[in-house]
Order: C-alpha cells, then structure tokens, then sequence
C-alpha cells in the first residue's frame, strides 16, 4: 500500500525556479498559469513581512537593491502548490464529483466530468487551482480546472514529481509515507508544519523551518 507524502525544506530551498520549469514543461502548462509557485519572504527588523513572486519564480530571484538590504533581517523562499487536503474544500463544493480524493492521498480532476463551474477555483483557500485558458496546448482541457496532481502519471509508475526530481538542493521531499524508511518519513518525525492550517482543509502537505 502507499499513502503520498510531500514535505518543502525551507532551509534548503534557493529560489531558482528550476521546479517551476519543470512542473511547465513536464505538465504542459500553458504561459501565464502555474501548477507550483515560489514566493519570497524578507522579514524586516520591526517585523513588517515583504512578499515577493516576480514571474512566480519561474525564472529565479535577483538579489533585493542595496537600499533595501539594511532593514531586512531574514528572508526565505516558500514553493507552493496544491496541498492535496484530507478535508479539501474543493472536493466538498464540486457538484457533479469530477474533483476527487484518491485512497493513496491525491486529489484529482476526472476531466471528462468537470463542467469548468470554477466553484473548486473558489473554494481552494492556497490558489492552488485555475481555469484551462483556451491558448493552452490541450485544447480538450479549455475551460475545464487545472492544477497540481503532485505528477500522479509519474509517481504510479514509480517516479518522483518532476518538480522533486529537478530540485538541485533536495528541498522538495516526496514518498510513501507507509515506508518507515521513506526520506518524507524521516521528515515527518520532525517539527513540521501545515500551511494555514486554520482553514480546517487539513493538508496533506507540510513545511519544515528548521
């Protein structure tokens, strides 16, 4: 049995957008949408929280201009994607069940049932969904929903989302959580933490700070 894991190490995540261009590339996302994002965050000295995400991240980070640097005590970068939750508020509202959760973990859009009502679009508290635009590729997909499967046609056949597979520093962990000897495994028996966990979706998703 296999039951998914998805852990983001924001110690080790650098920005470079490479997960990105892969998810584009791997998925065939069309220009101007995204399945997985990096955002960055500059903490400044009174507290004051700066975020950040020129072209998602697609193309990496330029360093902040120098006038900015000095009242900035930490930043970091923080990938998203779709959290594919337990409770997933996008499951509950879609009306004719196109959107599902799968018994490994994954919520899924069966394409030949979504009407492209947009009411899942609306109810994902990350922004993790949108509306297949007609200037995509798939022209079976216009108007249907689109979003991040965590690669499902690849992690069936054995094979790591292609956003873990390209991350040049491991910030993107992936597994069975049912293998005690999973890398997402040895993650898990750290202090994690679910994004936003108030909005009760409860995700299957989680950040390691450090």
């Amino acid at each position: 049995n296999k039951y998914w894991g998805f852990v983001v190490d924001l110690t080790r995540c650098i920005g470079c957008g490479k997960c990105v261009q892969a998810c584009r590339e791997e998925n065939k996302v069309p220009e101007g949408f995204y399945r997985t994002w990096v955002e960055r965050y500059a903490v400044t000295e009174d507290g004051q929280v700066i975020v950040d995400s020129p072209k998602m991240g697609e193309e990496g980070y330029t360093p902040y201009p120098p006038e900015d640097l000095s009242n900035i005590k930490r930043g970091y970068f923080v990938p998203k994607l779709c959290n594919q939750c337990k409770d997933a508020p996008c499951v509950a509202v879609c009306p004719v069940g196109a959107t599902y959760l799968t018994d490994d973990g994954v919520v899924l859009v069966d394409y030949e049932k979504c009407i492209g009502c947009g009411y899942c679009v609306s109810a994902c508290p990350y922004g993790a969904r949108y509306i297949y635009p007609e200037n995509g590729e798939n022209k079976a997909m216009v108007g249907k929903v689109d979003k991040c499967t965590w690669c499902y046609h690849r992690i069936v056949r054995g094979l790591e989302p292609a956003c873990v597979y390209v991350c040049p520093t491991k910030a993107r962990v992936f597994g069975n959580l049912l293998d005690p000897n999973s890398e997402v495994r040895k993650y898990y028996r750290l202090k994690l933490k679910p994004p936003r966990p108030e909005t009760g979706a409860n995700p299957n998703l989680y950040y390691y700070l450090g």
